[in-house]
């Protein structure tokens, strides 16, 4: 399969790189930064792997990768929505709004632009599978969390709806929706790394690579079989919020 992966400089989108890449796929990852798309280029040996360097949260940039490369995103069987962030932790009356702002124009926004990219040559070959990364805070509401939790809200509705309107074109729409998974997203919420690590501390979070193997499984489900929705904990945690800890 041919699949596109936004996001996939660090974290789920590196991770799912790698795994369906061993697994013979053909990726195309993007991301917004060069240094990191040309390392994981490199490391996977060049072959069945291409990059584009692009901000989803930037839809001139969206527009102008749409318009570079419109002929081969009429390939693509997989889309990957893994593109996406949370900013800080501050109330609702304490909060930014460029914090807010930047949150909803990646998570929601750039979602829905780079879906519009693909899904036409989708609908046109009546066969394709969307996955979009939500999170368990797309169901569930926490103090310090309301935008980005009303960010992946969205992505849930957004889901739903896909499928909804996709309904008759064979094409899957999937939502996956971990809880804690020790990647860079604490760092670009919290912006200091000793902070970042104590969200993790005395417990066993999920990885990247968890979240990855997943994936790949919904993907290899038969045509006839859509995942719908998956949530996804570390044993450690039964809730936002609910956390053991050694």
């Amino acid at each position: 399969m041919k699949i596109l992966i936004t996001g996939a400089t660090s974290g789920i989108g590196e991770a799912t790189a790698r795994k369906l890449h061993s697994e013979g796929h053909e990726i195309w990852v993007t991301g917004r930064r060069s240094d990191r798309l040309e390392a994981l280029q490199n490391s996977l040996g060049r072959e069945r792997i291409k990059t584009s360097r692009f901000d989803v949260g930037n839809l001139d940039e969206v527009k102008a990768f749409g318009a570079a490369h419109a002929q081969g995103l009429k390939a693509v069987d997989v889309l990957i929505n893994n593109a996406g962030l949370a900013k800080g932790t501050q109330k609702i009356q304490e909060g930014q709004l460029s914090d807010w702002q930047e949150m909803i124009q990646t998570n929601v926004v750039g979602l829905l632009a780079v879906s519009q990219l693909i899904i036409p040559h989708m609908v046109s070959r009546k066969s394709g599978h969307i996955v979009n990364l939500g999170s368990v805070a797309g169901r569930w509401v926490y103090p310090g969390g309301a935008v980005y939790c009303a960010s992946k809200f969205a992505v849930r509705a957004l889901t739903e709806g896909m499928r909804m309107d996709l309904l008759g074109t064979n094409i899957r729409v999937s939502n996956i929706e971990p809880g804690m998974v020790n990647t860079e997203f604490s760092l670009v919420r919290l912006g200091d790394q000793a902070k970042a690590d104590a969200v993790y501390s005395g417990m066993q979070p999920l990885t990247g690579s968890d979240i990855a193997d997943t994936i790949s499984w919904v993907l290899a489900r038969p045509s006839h079989i859509n995942i719908q929705e998956l949530v996804i904990y570390p044993t450690a945690q039964a809730h936002l919020g609910q956390v053991h800890r050694n």
